[in-house]
């Protein structure tokens, strides 16, 4: 019997044996996680670029081993320092100081009444187009220059790094002139609105008293709305391209995940990583995500597909593929390719601090009465005027975004909160496949202008598949 047994147990035992060496040839392989290891690479050369930067110069690098966040050159762009305090939205205690970058293009007409004050992104420089100090493209290039959308052979075009940011404007990176050390986290938090009022610093001191438009695209249309708010009298018309009058919880909770891998990347260091190395694995994730946010999905299936990345010279084509936990499908590496190429090249602060002033930005009248905003030619009676402007209400919808059956519950306090815009011509932009800010906030913008008294706004929405990028 026995015998039998054994005789009858050896097919189970052989099996479990292979079973059993198969899985210990499958644990036997050591995992090949490459880009995990490009985070170790990168760090490694980062802290080999430190050393040699500390061992060919005895002074500090403002920067530590960090890149050059001064992108373009220094030489490449002008600087206004404005010595007096700048007050600001959420502080008692104002900016000392502060330098402000910025480029032009065109000519300046003797009465400087065809100015076009050009407002940026979250993370743009001055550069939008190619000047003569520096001829590289810009990235509004498109539009700009004789006979372009702005014409250059009619205005003259300035466009400023805003403060908070890293290319020559002052921000968490720059010196705090009471430490002698960088501010990082001790800088205080700005507001759209602060943001514009340094860029009005400049304009006085290039003795501009109003422009011809205020133009901006993304975060840049928060500030072509709020440049006009502080100061109707001092704009001639608005242009709105993919922005919005009031953050969006989802746009809130996009930009916070971002901000959230940063801030737990080690290297952070709640902000004071300027002599040690920067979060570059958290930029480079938040990055990634940011990007998800910038394209569309319907551009990713025509440029993508569920396409694999190339096989290795090395495999042979015949086997099956065995998936990789690295990128594998072309839009990973897309992504992986875009958080690789930003994660050096812009201030984890800058990026920290100006996401966290979109999204704070909100124009509704309870929102500017609770911070205590004023615009320069607000009236007293503005509540009374708005709530009989809805006679002036059209509706912005096209046919294929319909109006919603129901207006969201904050319109009418946009409408009113938008109230000092009514008699500025406004052009107002959306992309029909933006998710960031989605067309419906376009559509928002023009009927509580419109709600707002204003009989001059002009609303277009966009097609093509390319996302919220679709401006540039």
């Amino acid at each position: 019997m026995s015998a039998r047994l054994l005789s009858l147990s050896r097919p189970i035992l052989c099996t479990r044996l292979s079973t059993a060496s198969r899985f210990r040839h499958f644990s036997s392989q050591s995992p090949h996680f490459p880009c995990v290891e490009a985070h170790a690479t990168r760090e490694s050369r980062l802290k080999e670029n430190s050393r040699a930067s500390s061992s060919t110069t005895s002074t500090r690098n403002e920067s530590g081993p960090e890149p050059t966040y001064a992108r373009p050159s220094p030489a490449s762009y002008n600087v206004y320092h404005h010595p007096h305090p700048l007050p600001l939205t959420y502080s008692s205690t104002p900016l000392p100081s502060f330098d402000i970058a910025y480029e032009t293009w065109g000519t300046l007409s003797p009465a400087r009444d065809n100015v076009i004050l050009l407002h940026t992104g979250l993370s743009a420089s001055s550069h939008a187009a190619s000047t003569s100090a520096n001829p590289a493209e810009g990235w509004w290039q498109k539009f700009i220059g004789p006979g372009k959308a702005l014409d250059t052979n009619q205005f003259y075009i300035i466009c400023t790094n805003v403060i908070g940011g890293c290319y020559g404007s002052t921000g968490p990176s720059s010196i705090d002139p009471a430490t002698g050390r960088p501010y990082a986290t001790t800088f205080p938090i700005l507001s759209i609105f602060d943001i514009v009022r340094a860029q009005y610093c400049l304009l006085d001191h290039l003795k501009i008293d109003k422009v011809y438009a205020s133009v901006g695209s993304s975060m840049g249309a928060m500030s072509s709305l709020a440049t006009a708010w502080l100061h109707p009298d001092r704009v001639g018309k608005i242009v709105s391209i993919s922005g919005t009058a009031r953050s969006s919880p989802s746009s809130v909770a996009m930009r916070y995940a971002q901000r959230s891998v940063l801030m737990a990347d080690p290297n952070w260091k709640n902000g004071f990583y300027y002599d040690a190395l920067p979060p570059h694995t958290g930029m480079k994730l938040a990055r990634q995500i940011a990007t998800i946010t910038y394209r569309s999905g319907p551009e990713w299936d025509q440029r993508f597909g569920r396409q694999f990345r190339p096989r290795p010279a090395s495999e042979d084509p015949s086997t099956t593929r065995i998936p990789a936990l690295c990128p594998d499908f072309l839009i990973e590496t897309y992504l992986d390719h875009q958080g690789e190429q930003f994660c050096l090249k812009y201030d984890a602060n800058s990026l920290i601090y100006i996401s966290k002033a979109m999204d704070l930005f909100d124009m509704t009248l309870p929102a500017l009465q609770e911070l205590k905003l004023t615009s320069s030619t607000l009236s007293s009676d503005s509540s009374d005027s708005s709530s009989n402007a809805h006679s002036f209400h059209k509706t912005s919808h096209s046919k294929s975004h319909p109006p919603p059956l129901n207006p969201p519950p904050h319109l009418s306090d946009l409408a009113k909160g938008l109230q000092p815009l009514a008699h500025i011509p406004t052009l107002v932009l959306g992309v029909q496949s933006d998710i960031l800010f989605t067309v419906e906030q376009q559509r928002e913008v023009a009927d509580a202008l419109r709600m707002g008294g204003n009989e001059s706004v002009s609303y277009y929405e966009l097609g093509g598949v390319w996302g919220h990028d679709t401006f540039l």
